[in-house]
């Protein structure tokens, strides 16, 4: 997707090439170059990336050599003590990152105040670097005791090892995860260094490629934080591109409520294979300062977005008593599900709903696919002979089903949270989302459901909308003291002039960089911390730091303390760099009824909870017109995407060209 400034649009959508990630995205560009965007005017190009996610589900990371202080060679295996499921006696062991043989230990040790126990020597050093090079490591990892409060030795060791390892990368956790808690902050380091000649080959090839013809403006990654960073810095912290693609959505829908004044959103990403759910409030992105990746904890922030294994791809099986699934295992991109006709064999929900015609074989999909129905019909008369149904009652079982798995998921952002969901909008994109957004109107009877346009393509213009964004942190754990705001009051002062020299260098004025700093508290001997919001960065607002967090835990808990001690965990620091952001499209003003020209006849359509299909209008998405009305039951095709509008339901054109579902009682 191309924005210009003035709102103008360019689209483009090819096949994913997991094989080679960086060739879609070269694809995707020469496809927009071609539709008449000139690559010489070009300010930047901002991309969302489910490479990393992918590395770490699919145990693709590079070979990793752990260097560790002596006597915690195990906190890999060890974790922190617990088992993943608590009463499943008959639970695999959770995959350890890096094999017990690649972890090396050093003999050095700092006190938990970064005094000197057992110094780091230079024969150490030499050691430690020679059985390092032996094991011929793709990547390495530097995870020390108590090297976030002082990281003098692991800085020595790194030198030392990105010597001695020309072209190696070297993590060091005090520049990764300069946190607290032993398994984290390893696992952590862990998977960027073994994130990063993955990651890093793909940018690099993918920034050249983007040179070669002819685009000149800087290559911006999405991190897992909402915001974007140059395409170097990613590489260093490969770590932070975990939820990228996921998170791009959730900018794309905090930028549309903002447009329509509707703070209150539920974002829902469902493509091909995983659909991703997120609640926001107040039209701030939900911000964790840690998340888990399969069984991996990583140390960095994130928007809160909860994902299942539910998407197009999704394939159906049948289990051994008899029980229809659908999930978590996915068809992918290749060979995809079986209507692509490319050698896929099993039932998918996309082969559900081809059967049911809310997909038409005349539906031309991304790199000019078209539909083969009969080939989704003999996949899922294979389902419908294990079930003893026809198929056409299997097709809308499959999609019930499916529809389930959504509607869990956002139970599981809402309700299960105290939160009512009638109160929120509902923003369905992703391949799949509008093909269900109807039926999730009716069963959560949520606020609104909004489908904007080009769905398929949502995230990428979530990506035009996020900015630069920069997090710091450090692990303090100091009782809270006049003498330690002190010392909290430097550490701000010098995060600040950090993070804005690097948001300066990387293009951004002075006076379009916002800050914001949080500090992570508890009551001394608790064992988890809250997250206390600074009204400020200056030593008035830290000074009310006791009360706030006295006033925060009372609102989380129902009870506070303010005769206890007061411990400072962690603090944090964000730094956000607004980049300019174009005009949103608009479309002409129409009638009450779409012209002519937008229809595109009926076809005959299998509609939820009929025992027969009837004939359904299907519609031109791009020339429907502000204003306009779908009465369902209606179909709304687009290139990327296809809206189904229920019987009692339609839709309404805005001035943007969003799609507002309501129900109408009829």
């Amino acid at each position: 997707m191309a924005v210009a400034d003035g709102g103008e649009l360019r689209v483009a959508k090819v096949p994913s090439t997991p094989s080679d990630p960086a060739l879609a995205l070269v694809e995707a560009t020469e496809e927009l170059l071609r539709a008449g965007v000139p690559a010489e005017g070009v300010r930047a190009v901002f991309h969302g990336t489910t490479v990393a996610t992918n590395a770490v589900l699919t145990g693709g990371l590079a070979r990793v050599t752990l260097v560790t202080t002596e006597g915690y060679r195990d906190v890999l295996s060890y974790r922190t003590g617990s088992r993943p499921a608590l009463y499943d006696l008959e639970q695999p062991r959770p995959s350890e990152l890096v094999p017990r043989r690649d972890r090396i230990e050093v003999r050095e040790r700092l006190a938990w105040d970064g005094s000197v126990v057992t110094p780091l020597s230079p024969e150490e050093v030499a050691r430690v670097v020679g059985e390092v090079r032996s094991r011929g490591p793709q990547a390495v990892a530097v995870c020390l005791l108590f090297s976030y409060v002082d990281d003098r030795h692991e800085r020595a060791l790194g030198r030392a090892l990105s010597a001695a390892l020309p072209g190696v990368p070297v993590s060091l956790s005090s520049e990764i995860a300069k946190e607290f808690r032993e398994y984290p902050r390893t696992a952590t380091t862990v998977v960027n260094a073994g994130l990063r000649p993955v990651v890093g080959r793909y940018l690099l090839e993918a920034a050249g490629s983007l040179e070669r013809l002819g685009v000149r403006g800087p290559l911006l990654i999405m991190q897992s934080n909402g915001g974007s960073v140059p395409a170097e810095r990613a590489e260093r912290e490969a770590h932070r591109l975990l939820l990228s693609g996921p998170t791009a959505g959730v900018a794309g829908a905090i930028a549309l409520g903002a447009r329509h004044g509707t703070p209150r959103l539920i974002s829902l990403d469902m493509g091909g294979t995983s659909l991703d759910v997120c609640l926001v409030r107040d039209g701030v992105p939900p911000v964790v300062p840690a998340h888990r990746v399969d069984v991996h904890p990583i140390l960095a922030p994130s928007v809160d977005v909860v994902t299942v294994g539910a998407g197009g791809g999704s394939v159906v099986t049948v289990d051994a008593s008899g029980r229809l699934r659908v999930g978590p295992r996915s068809a992918g991109a290749d060979p995809g599900p079986a209507c692509y006709g490319r050698g896929g064999q099993e039932a998918t929900l996309t082969d559900a709903h081809v059967v049911a015609g809310t997909l038409g074989p005349e539906t031309l999909l991304a790199g000019r696919l078209r539909l083969d129905p009969d080939a989704a019909a003999r996949a899922v008369e294979g389902v419908a002979a294990r079930l003893g149904l026809g198929l056409g009652e299997t097709a809308e079982g499959i999609v019930a089903v499916a529809t389930a798995h959504v509607v869990r998921a956002l139970r599981r952002v809402s309700v299960e949270r105290g939160i009512d969901p009638a109160a929120y909008s509902l923003v369905a994109f992703g391949g799949a989302g509008p093909l269900h957004a109807g039926r999730l109107l009716r069963e959560l009877r949520i606020g609104a459901v909004v489908v904007p346009p080009h769905p398929g393509l949502f995230s990428a213009a979530g990506l035009v909308a996020a900015d630069l964004r920069i997090d710091e942190s450090r692990t303090l754990l100091r009782v809270l003291e006049e003498v330690v705001l002190g010392e909290v009051a430097t550490w701000y002062r010098e995060a600040r002039a950090r993070v804005v020299a690097q948001l300066r260098a990387d293009g951004i004025p002075r006076e379009r960089i916002r800050l914001v700093g949080s500090v992570e508290c508890r009551y001394l001997g608790q064992g988890y911390e809250l997250a206390v919001p600074l009204r400020g960065l200056d030593g008035r607002s830290l000074r009310r730091l006791s009360q706030d967090f006295h006033a925060l835990h009372a609102r989380t808990y129902g009870h506070h303390h303010p005769s206890e001690a007061v411990e400072v965990v962690t603090l944090r620091l964000s730094g956000f760099g607004a980049l300019p952001r174009p005009e949103p499209p608009r479309v002409p003003r129409g009638r009450r009824d779409p012209s002519w020209e937008a229809g595109l006849g009926a076809r005959e359509v299998l509609l939820p909870g009929e025992r027969r299909g009837r004939r359904v209008p299907v519609f031109r998405r791009d020339l429907l017109r502000s204003g306009n009305r779908v009465v369902g039951p209606a179909i709304v095709e687009e290139m990327d995407s296809t809206t189904l509008v229920l019987p009692g339901q339609e839709a309404i054109v805005d001035g943007c060209g969003d799609l507002w579902l309501r129900e109408t009682g009829r």
